[in-house]
């Protein structure tokens, strides 16, 4: 187990970690879209990588959260894992909007609404923060709630989080593998699709051996 005095000493570790690989990542970007498929995105493309980086963003915040006070050495190794793999598609989603030279940012959802499965309250009369919920995010005071909370408390509270935010994610990649165009935009999908979908199975596990309510 990693003593209270290593782990100061560690937590440079994932933050540079986190910031190299989102680099590495742009960089492959540059390289990897435009071999697969056709250049010009639709909507679906276009909206995915839009709202995954920012869907992305709050699971390396709570990945980095909780690496930070967990004693537990599963979850340290699957935040690590979280925070650096989705900050790694993070980065190469960013490129593909460079690339596709599209504003980083647009509404919430707005593409999933072609979907007839998957299709949300974009467009409606819905606040961006009803939309966010509909993506399984957090809400500001839950995130604030999960940097004070330290122990066992901290750790069920991140499983909870995180599997919910997990669940919105798998809803996006199946809006997109119905709606996408570009084939390297639906190959990240469906390796999302298969990680977050382990990731789950492994955080109910940990759920369970920590006796997590709910």
């Amino acid at each position: 187990m990693t003593t209270d005095a290593a782990r100061p000493r560690r937590w440079p570790i994932i933050v540079l970690a986190v910031v190299g690989v989102a680099a590495l990542a742009f960089a492959i970007g540059r390289f990897s879209l435009f071999s697969n498929g056709p250049a010009v995105p639709n909507a679906a493309d276009i909206g995915f990588a839009r709202d995954m980086q920012v869907h992305h963003d709050q699971a390396v915040q709570m990945a980095m959260s909780i690496y930070r006070v967990t004693a537990d050495d599963d979850i340290r190794a699957l935040s690590y894992d979280i925070a650096t793999g989705q900050a790694a598609q993070r980065g190469e989603m960013f490129d593909w909007l460079v690339q596709w030279n599209v504003p980083q940012s647009g509404d919430l959802m707005s593409w999933m609404a072609d979907s007839d499965e998957h299709a949300h309250s974009a467009g409606s009369a819905a606040t961006e923060d009803e939309l966010r919920a509909q993506m399984g995010m957090a809400t500001d005071a839950e995130l604030a709630a999960l940097d004070s909370a330290t122990g066992t408390p901290a750790d069920c509270m991140f499983l909870g989080l995180m599997i919910r935010h997990h669940q919105g994610a798998l809803e996006m990649t199946d809006a997109v593998a119905d709606l996408g165009s570009i084939p390297r935009v639906l190959q990240v999908a469906e390796t999302m699709a298969t990680n977050q979908g382990a990731e789950i199975g492994a955080m109910q596990s940990i759920q369970n051996r920590l006796g997590c309510a709910g």
